[in-house]
């Protein structure tokens, strides 16, 4: 039987997922290994180091660096608060004496007797790893993180902003090629994850914004709108770090472009339940999906899930979408996997796919533009 590989994204019922949880730096883990934990519990937890300023005590004070240590009120390792008096002098009249004063909130680091300046490093910072999934603890590592396996809905779009988020699945509007207004997002939409049908324009994101979306799911956005709202341009590169409320996944694409009907019924018929969504997009090597997770704790999932962009074998029968223009966005099932290469419209010479629409058409579509749609 013809088979190509081609890129595909998960639309599934029923998956085994796996999200490994890990600290920056080596901290503490929380939690036991199977353990229950829900989406906004924290698994581990470490802490920065501070922020380091140097305080020049020798300039400040007018001193020798070999004598640093007898002006010093504070030794190594004390704690300081911003402006406390770190060394001072001690002349015979009070008025003609020096100070030198923290920078910060801090301890001493260390005091130097031969360039006569003293570090103060900054109070650490705390980081937390959270869940982000409802699931189980499968597997630790002592210090470093946690692997968190929950079985349920997964479903991959083309492209999101903004980080980790969780809420109540809602949907909004009439079906997959609605185009909803700002009047449909009402107040009790607060924190959940909206399932929108083709196009989200500005003034909707600004409402949901507003609101207190935890997400909004849309078949497309212009780029227009992204540029309007991210304040700049994206380059290619890895989304998720954007501070925005709610996160923005595109399932299918830019422009208007209704959701596919696969993915829009997969996530309308889990309203209601709690899930869990992502908008981080790589767009080069290594790719990464924005996701939206729908768990189901107890139930035994059918496939294993990769964080990573799954390679699917294209055969006939396979469903896909074409990425590319002519036909951009349109979705089919592949009828064949002809031989061979073949010329197309540009006069290039590539290997093709025949590709049946819904309508009944069919068209021959380079392989390079189409992309599966695994379920």
């Amino acid at each position: 039987m013809a088979h190509s590989y081609t890129p595909g994204l998960r639309v599934t019922a029923h998956a085994t997922i796996r999200k490994e949880r890990r600290l920056p730096i080596a901290g503490h883990v929380v939690v036991e290994q199977g353990a229950a934990v829900r989406a906004e519990d924290e698994v581990a937890r470490a802490e920065l180091p501070g922020d380091v300023d140097t305080v020049n005590v020798v300039n400040q004070l007018g001193i020798p660096p070999g004598e640093l240590a007898s002006y010093m009120l504070k030794k190594q390792g004390d704690a300081v608060a911003r402006d406390e008096v770190v060394a001072e002098t001690r002349p015979w009249l009070k008025w003609f004496k020096s100070a030198a004063r923290s920078p910060l909130d801090g301890t001493i680091e260390t005091i130097s007797p031969i360039t006569g300046q003293v570090m103060v490093r900054g109070a650490p910072r705390p980081v937390t790893v959270r869940a982000y999934i409802d699931g189980t603890v499968v597997e630790m590592e002592e210090r470093e993180g946690v692997v968190i396996e929950t079985t349920g809905a997964f479903v991959q779009g083309i492209f999101g902003v903004g980080g980790e988020t969780s809420g109540e699945v809602a949907v909004v509007g009439d079906g997959p090629d609605a185009v909803i207004g700002p009047d449909d997002l009402t107040d009790d939409l607060a924190g959940k994850i909206v399932i929108a049908g083709a196009l989200i324009t500005s003034d909707v994101y600004e409402r949901a914004s507003g609101i207190g979306l935890a997400a909004l799911v849309c078949g497309g956005f212009h780029d227009r709108d992204l540029r309007r709202l991210l304040g700049y341009d994206l380059g290619v590169a890895i989304t998720g770090h954007e501070a925005i409320q709610p996160i923005l996944i595109m399932t299918e694409g830019f422009g208007r472009i209704a959701m596919a009907a696969a993915t829009y019924e997969l996530l309308a018929s889990h309203a209601g339940q709690r899930a869990s969504a992502n908008g981080a997009t790589q767009i080069r090597a290594g790719v990464l999906r924005p996701e939206i997770i729908i768990p189901r704790v107890g139930e035994r999932g059918t496939a294993e899930v990769a964080d990573a962009v799954v390679m699917a074998g294209l055969t006939p029968g396979s469903h896909i979408r074409i990425i590319r223009e002519p036909g951009f966005g349109r979705l089919g099932v592949v009828k064949s996997l002809p031989t061979g290469i073949q010329a197309v419209e540009s006069e290039a010479q590539v290997r093709v796919v025949e590709v049946e629409f819904a309508d009944g058409t069919s068209s021959i579509v380079p392989r390079a533009n189409v992309e599966a749609i695994e379920s």
